[in-house]
């Protein structure tokens, strides 16, 4: 009967069929005619508009009111995860890039780096370590760099600063390393001239220290 209502014999379809959004792929509307836009993960449905199948999505009427259509849902109400158009099971591991991969579950996702996120300090043999993509890889990797090893210090002096933006990195700085009076702390910066990473020092005082006692008691 809503076959009836709802289809028509021809079918009668657009010469160019839609463009779907990335994660909806072409498929037959409920009638068998036309190819249609599948609807996605909590997107409105009907008999006509039907729900993404691959995704194990059906329309779900269990909270429309009579005569309204439904939302499209996992057949089994279990939940699910959406990340850039693609639905994923619960419980599903996935990788949306080659340098993270992440875990579906109750609904939301978490991820972790698959890159390793090592800081590299400079050396005698490495004195300018520079972390860069690679060709052909997926995870940045360290480069050492040696051409201005071989520049004056009076060149290295007055070179000017670096001409593309450079994002500002570092470490907190670390505890004084005396308990009293003058101390120093360090951390790992790239702020300097060449945005490269280094360990960098400065003077500190956690408290004054305490007057020694005096050798010997004044004489009256």
């Amino acid at each position: 009967q809503v076959c009836a209502q709802l289809c028509r014999r021809p079918c009668y379809c657009p010469w160019v069929p839609p463009r779907c959004p990335r994660g909806s792929p072409l498929v037959l509307d409920g009638c068998g005619c036309c190819k249609i836009c599948a609807r996605r993960l909590g997107e409105p449905c009907d008999f006509l508009h039907v729900c993404d199948q691959s995704q194990g999505l059906v329309c779900d009427y269990s909270s429309a009111s009579a005569g309204t259509g439904g939302i499209c849902n996992f057949e089994d109400d279990e939940e699910g995860c959406e990340v850039n158009g693609r639905v994923y099971r619960d419980g599903e591991v996935f990788q949306p890039s080659c340098k993270i991969q992440c875990h579906c579950l109750d609904g939301g996702f978490n991820c972790i780096p698959l890159c390793q996120e090592n800081v590299r300090l400079p050396t005698p043999d490495c004195p300018y370590p520079r972390r860069v993509e690679i060709p052909g890889k997926c995870c940045p990797e360290w480069i050492c760099e040696a051409q201005d090893q071989h520049l004056p210090r009076d060149a290295r002096a007055v070179s000017p600063p670096l001409r593309y933006p450079c994002p500002e990195w570092g470490t907190e700085w670390s505890a004084c390393s005396a308990t009293c009076g003058l101390g120093f702390a360090t951390r790992v910066s790239n702020q300097n001239r060449y945005c490269r990473l280094e360990t960098q020092r400065r003077l500190c005082m956690a408290r004054p220290c305490p007057a020694l006692p005096a050798a010997f008691p004044a004489v009256s």
